[in-house]
């Protein structure tokens, strides 16, 4: 449907149009850094296309138009343009040669007739056919559009006589100098002779050589004083200006789409929720999202495909196209490039202008004006005060503590996926196996073939292990003769996002050395292509689980289990566990109850409720029927959360303890390996049963590194439901956990809640203070130097201990702008001084 779309009035069948569309619009600059004037959208439409409109409803259907700054976008994007009912054609300036001199390059076009010049980046809905009576009513040799305005400091004034007829011209006057405000719109109707006063190959103007001369000379020259609507683009003040206008009917445009309510229009395919607020005038565009709770004030406009997040808010705001508006994003003013993500919690002030394929980071501030260049990223937290030009005001790796995460769709797409597996791939030999796995969800699931395509593209053979549990194919991975692995799923807590997991030959995650490497690749685009006859296969190996279930019962203790008639409730979360567990435990003798034993697909990852829900249900099974304890898996079986026989939630950390409990006095000897934010009572655990703790850094795969370099360590655990079982594999495993746990349970006969009621109480707090990244060193020096005598420990970040055995962490987060503090002391009052004085040591750091 198309709003305000008239008759077309008497067309002018001799005469055609020059559309000037080779300006760069310097003052327009960041939008215009990549795409030129013309096509900046107004209301979802290029200007220009606005401009082609017009003419064509005032009977111009054969138009040339002028190019020279990116000129092939704007070839590109009208063609000939067939699609707007007209005939387009092009000629290009190879450097500029004014406004008379661009027309006169465009002179065999014209034919020698009367023809009429319309500037490409200006908004107007002036009567075309009127002006083109009025040129030949007055027999014109030039007429020229006038329009008036309050300001006329930035346009070329002209007085005219009673006639129309035009007595005195004058460029960009002072206000000393001004002496009328109709000011010259750069529509001019003229005769075909005039071009013969243009010097063709030179830098000639209209307003500055030609017009003055001929008026000099006594030629017919008239102004056309017009009525409707004109408004130069110049300005970012001005481009707002035109949206709201617009969007207010103050000139009449065609507006696609349909009126929903009194000023609010709804592009084709738009989501729009009937809970989110919206206030009008404004346009959404075509396929656009907006989410319940989202408010839109008065002319805002959000571009195609572009998405707005529940509690964004946006007021006299322009999204252009494919753009993403986190939730509680704020943008008031503003003017988001296409392509960019503006995440959650961002602030965006009066005036600011964020180019394309940009990334606004969580929680980060744009003062009023700042202006933002394309491909730049502004880190999370960040307060920006000043133009960001040259440089990314943000230290985005590419791999974070969970692989290669984001958004779906948004920060990782198909596109995305290709390029990673393709810069993986060229780190390999060529004919090297990779296998690919990925979690249930259909996210997953579509990465995932791009994943295979890019890999099999690039010479690499590929082993698609479909939906498995992640300890399944990291087990797949470690086998003889794999190189790698790349593993797909929903990230944990988030619904919205994914991780592509990179494994190396163990099937651990890829080393710091070997995420660098590829990172290298990728930012380089260096990736390898194969010749035809090199491109891998894919193939579907047969008995994943299997295999991987018998490996498993051989290697883990299960001794003792068949005898103790334990029975356990198993809660599978929905996810690939489902997959093996309730076989498995069937064939080591375990009377079991499973729950949520099916592959969820629209429940792909935990979020908070869901978990505790979950916990909540199984905590009353387990004390209901008698079980020993039971266990949730998360959706990709790596961690597991533990429920002890009376029905309470053992947490991370003390289930830690229990089983390192547990271990140790089974083995009575060798080592544990831990990363250093766990407590201290795990080193009072361990020795009470001659055992050590091997201190880790934080790092996913430095608890593999300690396995595989400590041939006495009996096992690894990162408090938060990882375990690794290093007689079995070096890498996090909740199902070989879960089936260490049953033989220690089974061989001990002691109930959970005894073991872990035994173990002393810690007093650990934790708490995460926001860092911009450029200072993140000096805090660290202001750490060690507020240390000052005190012990320091270095295996991860900071660690100060205190004499009486006290101890605070400082760690800098690796992948976000923050810092991570860790306080313990032998009592809650204790912990709360120390891990308050060390916050206070980082937050004055950042001054």
């Amino acid at each position: 449907m198309t709003a305000r779309d008239e008759d077309a009035p008497t067309p002018s069948p001799s005469m055609k149009a020059v559309v000037m569309a080779g300006g760069e619009g310097t003052r327009l600059r960041p939008m215009t850094a990549n795409q030129p004037k013309p096509l900046l959208p107004v209301v979802n439409k290029p200007i220009m296309e606005h401009v082609l409109r017009l003419l064509r409803k005032h009977g111009f259907t054969e138009t040339v138009v002028t190019v020279q700054f990116l000129a092939t976008l704007i070839r590109n994007y009208f063609g000939d343009g067939e699609e707007l009912g007209m005939k387009l054609h092009y000629v290009a300036e190879e450097v500029p040669l004014g406004t008379a001199g661009s027309v006169k390059n465009a002179e065999d076009h014209l034919r020698g007739e009367p023809f009429i010049v319309i500037s490409g980046d200006a908004l107007t809905d002036i009567d075309l056919t009127d002006m083109v009576r009025f040129h030949r009513e007055k027999g014109a040799k030039v007429t020229i559009a006038l329009k008036r305005v309050p300001n006329p400091l930035e346009f070329g004034i002209i007085i005219v006589d009673e006639q129309g007829r035009i007595q005195r011209f004058l460029e960009k006057p002072t206000w000393g100098q001004v002496f009328s405000d109709t000011v010259n719109t750069g529509i001019y109707i003229m005769e075909p002779e005039v071009l013969d006063r243009v010097a063709a190959g030179e830098v000639v103007d209209w307003s500055g050589d030609v017009f003055p001369e001929l008026l000099r000379e006594g030629e017919p020259l008239y102004g056309y004083i017009a009525d409707g609507y004109w408004e130069d683009v110049g300005t970012h003040e001005s481009y707002l200006s035109a949206q709201a206008d617009v969007l207010s009917g103050k000139v009449e445009v065609e507006i696609d789409g349909f009126e929903v309510s009194p000023g609010v229009w709804v592009g084709e395919g738009a989501q729009v929720s009937a809970e989110a607020v919206l206030k009008g005038p404004l346009y959404i565009g075509d396929y656009a999202k907006v989410e319940a709770g989202a408010e839109l004030r008065e002319f805002t406009v959000v571009g195609s495909n572009a998405v707005v997040r529940a509690e964004a808010f946006a007021h006299r705001t322009v999204l252009h196209d494919n753009v993403f508006i986190g939730r509680g994003a704020n943008l008031r003013g503003a003017v988001i490039g296409k392509n960019t993500d503006v995440m959650a919690a961002a602030r965006i002030e009066e005036g600011a202008v964020v180019g394309e394929d940009c990334v606004i980071e969580s929680e980060a501030y744009l003062h009023n004006d700042v202006k933002v260049y394309p491909f730049k990223t502004i880190e999370a937290g960040a307060v920006v005060s000043t133009n960001v030009i040259w440089e990314s005001r943000g230290q985005r790796s590419l791999f974070g503590p969970r692989g290669v995460s984001g958004l779906i769709n948004v920060e990782i797409t198909p596109e995305l996926a290709v390029r990673l597996a393709n810069a993986y791939a060229t780190t390999l030999k060529k004919g090297a196996i990779v296998t690919t796995s990925r979690d249930v969800s259909r996210a997953a699931r579509t990465l995932k073939r791009a994943v295979i395509s890019a890999l099999t593209a690039a010479a690499i053979e590929v082993r698609d292990l479909e939906v498995v549990p992640l300890p399944v194919a990291r087990f797949h991975t470690s086998q003889s003769g794999v190189s790698g692995g790349i593993t797909v799923r929903t990230t944990p807590g988030d619904p919205e996002s994914v991780d592509i997991l990179f494994l190396d030959s163990d099937g651990a995650d890829l080393s710091p050395a070997a995420q660098r490497k590829l990172d290298r690749v990728f930012s380089r685009a260096e990736y390898r292509r194969a010749f035809p006859g090199e491109i891998g296969e894919l193939t579907f190996p047969s008995r994943n689980v299997e295999n991987y279930a018998h490996d498993l019962l051989r290697a883990v203790d299960t001794s003792g289990i068949a005898e103790a008639d334990l029975k356990v409730v198993v809660d599978c979360a929905g996810g690939s566990g489902s997959l093996i567990l309730p076989s498995l435990l069937g064939r080591i003798g375990v009377d079991v109850l499973t729950v949520n034993n099916r592959l969820d697909e629209d429940s792909p990852t935990d979020t908070a409720a869901k978990r505790n829900r979950d916990l909540e249900r199984l905590g009353e099974l387990v004390s209901g029927s008698g079980a020993d304890f039971g266990v949730r898996f998360d959706p990709v079986a790596e961690r597991l959360s533990i429920v002890d026989e009376k029905g309470e939630l053992v947490d991370g950390g003390r289930a830690l303890l229990a089983v390192l409990d547990l271990v140790c006095a089974e083995r009575k000897g060798g080592s544990v390996a831990l990363p250093v934010t766990i407590t201290r009572v795990a080193e009072q655990v361990a020795r009470a049963h001659g055992v050590e703790v091997r201190w880790t850094a934080t790092a996913i795969n430095e608890l593999t590194k300690a396995v595989q370099q400590g041939e006495d360590v009996i096992l690894a655990g990162d408090g938060r439901g990882g375990f690794v079982i290093p007689e079995f594999s070096p890498t996090s495993d909740g199902i070989a956990a879960f089936v260490r746990l049953l033989g220690l349970v089974a061989r001990t006969r002691s109930p959970l809640s005894r073991i872990e009621g035994a173990i002393p109480q810690a007093h650990l707090l934790r708490r995460s203070v926001p860092t911009p990244w450029a200072v993140k060193g000096s805090v660290m020096r202001a750490v060690v130097e507020a240390a000052g005598d005190r012990e320091l420990d270095t295996t991860d970040g900071v660690r100060v201990l205190e004499p009486d055995g006290s101890w605070a962490l400082v760690l800098p987060d690796t992948a976000e702008a923050v810092t991570h503090l860790w306080a313990e002391g032998p009592d809650p009052d204790t912990a709360h001084r120390l891990l308050g004085e060390w916050a206070n040591v980082v937050e004055r750091a950042e001054g």
